[in-house]
């Protein structure tokens, strides 16, 4: 489905733009175009006076609260280096955005971003970030489960493998929601705001 709306009370939401997360290779599009139009997304946010949350995942150093369970691939654990779970400087210093902490795939699960949501009256959610197939995924998939209506900004998103992203893009985000390029979003944006 094509973008329509925007509702009148929308939040960015921007999943695991981390200096770790940041730093691995990705596709289709490179980690720093995904930052680039995270950030202008989120300035667009902002000078409209809508919130900006702000999504990383962390764990405790000996890895005591990361979600359990075998897996077929490995779960990456082990020591991160310092400063992995920081959000790039593109994104931070911006007080009143929202921080949410995240310790499994998907953002509302053990946490409070459905209240920090709820609270300000927020009915739809737009989303960015990475893993496509995996963080803005899971969080779309429960975003939805919450009655929120969804907007996927499709180029402000990427995967480590491009067939992933595809497969999200394609056959997962047309039921959860709407999609749009972050120009097509910022557009919307700044129309449905002057009215």
């Amino acid at each position: 489905m094509a973008l329509t709306t925007l509702d009148p009370r929308t939040a960015l939401v921007v999943i695991d733009l981390q200096r770790g997360i940041v730093a691995s290779p990705a596709q289709p599009y490179p980690t720093s175009e995904v930052v680039a139009r995270s950030a202008e997304l989120a300035e667009a946010f902002r000078s409209h006076g809508l919130p900006v949350v702000l999504v990383r995942v962390s764990f405790a150093a000996d890895g005591s609260d990361a979600a359990p369970g075998r897996t077929e691939t490995s779960n990456g654990r082990g020591t991160p280096p310092e400063g992995w779970d920081l959000i790039v400087d593109e994104l931070a210093g911006h007080p009143e955005d929202i921080t949410v902490t995240k310790r499994n795939w998907g953002a509302f699960y053990g946490t409070d971003l459905d209240l920090q949501l709820r609270r300000r009256g927020i009915t739809q959610i737009v989303l960015t970030g990475v893993a496509t197939s995996i963080g803005v995924e899971s969080t779309a998939r429960a975003a939805h489960e919450h009655g929120y209506h969804v907007t996927l900004a499709t180029d402000a998103m990427t995967d480590l493998r491009a067939d992933a992203h595809r497969n999200s893009i394609e056959a997962i985000f047309p039921r959860l929601g709407e999609t749009g390029t972050t120009a097509e979003i910022r557009e919307l944006l700044a129309k449905t705001r002057s009215a």
